[in-house]
């Protein structure tokens, strides 16, 4: 059997490859065969087992063992030859699942187990002592907290991508006018500068809920057992510190029973495709002939196998179909959670294709979007054109009105009134007479019309946030200054 690997893995995973084989002549019951009579059914043993996606976990497997046999070896609990052959065997394993040369078995059930067996085959009695003074429980637990904190420093480094890209072209477009809309209706011009850079604050509101939970569940659960801890106490914060962990969990049931850090990722990574969503959405729409705002590169496009003079902006799409999937991911760990009683429950399995599915959806997200930004063109004189449309600047005639002394709903009015007249005579707003004004109110001087002027109006915005093309070069030159670091 072979599956495809993560997208993170592929350099060094060739292959996954899944046995039937019996190491050391006995399947996974062999664990409990006091217990049991019988060995797990085959159907159970399909049923249940995890090794075809948890395998990638078995990076942070072998460094967690390391780590727990290095406390054995300082509690007495293993003389240093044993540890060496631990620490050895371990790393030779590794090597061998990173060059691919590493076959799981299915009746192993799991990467903890594969890997257990695989070096108690190969180094004999020190690997049996390996799982002392610990659980699978914890062991997993503690190999999906360095998982989880290993990917979130990776989606960092590939939000920070995207955010370079979208600021390197709001640099390129920083003075391109265009509209703004709301309800999908023209209502402000804005540029398409300080558009992208909308979502490059998004992107860094998504960095910083990631660093968030990274920070908490920088933890170890290492030591809490299946669900009491141990009788055999070893130094958890040493094992911690080895890790990488800030410091120990301080309750042995919550440590195993705890799935609020992979539902907070999830989240957060579901946020992250609601962003990268909402940005696909704007740029199908900037690439139709309706728009006509931008143009993506033929690499990032595809075409239709009926229809020749198709260009489709898939990557678009396509992010958008996969946000949906994100979604669900969230909602299924929240489901499976919502009615376990502590601590451990076979139901916890299921946190982890949903996890590595986001996961690796996201990253490939932030990958391709960055490429598609980069590559994007923008059609400044259509965008002007659009942005010239005399209605986005009617909020500014109100304005207008304001500083003459009209009170802001009585002005609201006054260009409502001339809106109407402008719709009922076909004339332009910006072309209604002096007359036609003063036919609506006197408030109405002959310089009303001044307000049209397009540069004029982007001058007057110099709020902290608007659409200035000052605030957009200083929020560019900020988010650069950010970014290079």
């Amino acid at each position: 059997m072979r599956i495809f690997p993560s997208f993170a893995e592929s350099a060094s995973i060739t292959h996954f490859r899944l046995s039937k084989r019996k190491l050391l002549g006995h399947n996974m019951w062999v664990m409990w065969k006091g217990r049991f009579s019988k060995p797990t059914a085959d159907l159970v043993q399909r049923y249940g087992e995890s090794v075809s996606y948890d395998w990638r976990l078995f990076r942070q497997d072998i460094a967690g063992s390391i780590a727990h046999a290095r406390a054995q070896l300082k509690a007495g609990l293993l003389s240093q030859e044993e540890f060496n052959a631990i620490e050895s065997g371990l790393k030779d394993i590794l090597k061998d699942i990173e060059a691919g040369n590493f076959s799981w078995s299915r009746e192993l059930e799991d990467v903890h187990m594969n890997i257990e067996s695989e070096l108690t085959r190969r180094i004999g009695a020190p690997g049996a002592k390996l799982h002392t003074a610990r659980s699978r429980n914890d062991q997993v637990a503690t190999d999906t907290r360095l998982y989880c904190r290993a990917e979130i420093d990776e989606i960092l480094g590939k939000v920070r991508h995207l955010q370079r890209a979208l600021v390197m072209k709001a640099k390129e477009y920083a003075d391109a006018m265009m509209p703004g809309y709301t309800h999908l209706q023209r209502a402000q011009p804005v540029t398409m500068g300080h558009h992208l850079l909308a979502y490059v604050e998004m992107l860094d509101r998504d960095a910083d809920r990631l660093k968030d939970c990274r920070r908490r569940l920088n933890v170890s659960p290492l030591g809490s057992g299946a669900i009491a801890g141990s009788t055999i106490c070893l130094d958890r914060h040493g094992i911690a510190v080895e890790l990488g962990f800030d410091a120990v969990t301080e309750n042995s049931m919550d440590a195993i029973a705890d799935r609020d850090y992979i539902m907070e990722i999830l989240f957060d990574l579901a946020v992250v495709g609601a962003h990268l969503s909402r940005m696909s959405e704007d740029v199908i729409l900037w690439c139709t002939a309706e728009f006509g705002f931008a143009s993506l590169s033929d690499a990032h496009t595809t075409g239709s196998s009926l229809m020749p003079q198709k260009k489709n902006p898939d990557v678009a799409e396509l992010t958008r179909g996969k946000t949906g999937r994100l979604y669900g991911n969230l909602t299924a760990v929240m489901v499976a959670v919502k009615g376990l009683p502590l601590t451990y429950n076979r139901d916890l399995q299921e946190d982890k294709e949903p996890l590595f599915d986001s996961i690796d959806t996201v990253k490939l997200a932030l990958d391709v979007n960055a490429e598609m930004i980069a590559a994007m063109t923008v059609n400044t004189a259509r965008a002007r054109e659009a942005a010239s449309d005399p209605m986005l600047l009617a909020t500014d005639l109100a304005d207008y009105l304001v500083r003459r002394g009209v009170p802001f709903r009585k002005a609201h009015e006054l260009v409502g009134k001339a809106v109407a007249m402008s719709i009922s005579t076909g004339t332009p707003l910006n072309k209604l007479s002096d007359e036609q004004f003063a036919s609506i109110s006197n408030a109405y001087g002959t310089d009303a019309c001044d307000v049209f002027e397009l540069t004029k109006a982007f001058a007057q915005r110099t709020n902290p946030g608007a659409p200035n093309s000052d605030n957009t070069r200083r929020r560019i030159a900020y988010w650069e200054g950010i970014l290079s670091k």
